[in-house]
């Protein structure tokens, strides 16, 4: 029940911000199944509830930001997931928790608000948010800042940072069932649940979150991610 309320707010806040689902559902899991299980695990999810945000956006995609930037976050993403397959859990729980505390503090302090990138740095953003995304779930910010440096309007924005999005997770997907497959086979119903939890979100979220502060939200999200985070680096300490 509490992973997929979970779930639910994850899928949420991703149809608001752009991002999320990772941030906030795998840390969720990973207490219990420990990262590396809890990022494949977590795929399965991330892709339906990005699928049906890209739904609702496909008429907003820029064709061309999203060959070039799409195509280096997919190189990413296939080195990243290459990588996660190899890890061992406390490393990969370090990074994780790494990852999210920067983005816990960036939100908190507006640092990621802030972030300009130029369109060569953008695609080396691009490259390295996949990276982080098929190694450890967890790209939006990166990404979101990164497309920043190619001046897209609102909706444009939104739908192509959402397509690049379903290219990184089609990419590590087959690495993932790959390395954890058995294991995410019997593990099928909470992956239904999961699924379904953050697809709900996604479609009611939008309606329910516009009603708070942009301020609040984001500092409440950050909030969120930046203690997620530091019980993931409890975790590989203590491991």
């Amino acid at each position: 029940m509490f992973l997929a309320m979970v779930a639910v707010v994850a899928g949420a806040v991703a149809s608001v911000v752009g991002f999320g689902i990772g941030s906030l559902l795998t840390p969720a899991l990973a207490i219990e199944t420990g990262v590396a299980l809890a990022v494949a695990v977590v795929t399965i999810p991330h892709l339906a509830g990005t699928l049906a945000r890209f739904w609702a956006l496909r008429g907003h995609v820029d064709r061309r930001v999203l060959v070039r930037f799409g195509l280096a976050s997919a190189a990413g993403g296939l080195a990243g997931a290459l990588l996660h397959a190899r890890s061992n859990e406390p490393a990969l729980a370090g990074l994780f928790g790494v990852v999210l505390v920067m983005a816990g503090l960036g939100g908190l302090t507006g640092a990621i608000a802030r972030l300009r990138f130029g369109r060569a740095a953008a695609l080396a953003a691009g490259a390295l948010s996949g990276i982080l995304g098929g190694m450890v779930g967890n790209q939006g910010g990166i990404r979101s800042a990164a497309l920043l440096g190619f001046g897209l309007e609102r909706d444009r924005f939104v739908g192509t940072a959402t397509a690049i999005a379903l290219i990184v997770d089609a990419t590590r997907l087959p690495i993932c069932l790959a390395s954890h497959g058995r294991r995410m086979l019997a593990m099928w119903d909470l992956i239904a649940v999961l699924s379904a939890a953050v697809v709900l979100g996604t479609i009611a979220g939008r309606r329910a979150l516009a009603h708070v502060p942009p301020r609040v939200f984001q500092r409440l999200v950050s909030g969120v991610v930046l203690a997620l985070g530091a019980a993931m680096l409890a975790r590989a300490f203590s491991g």
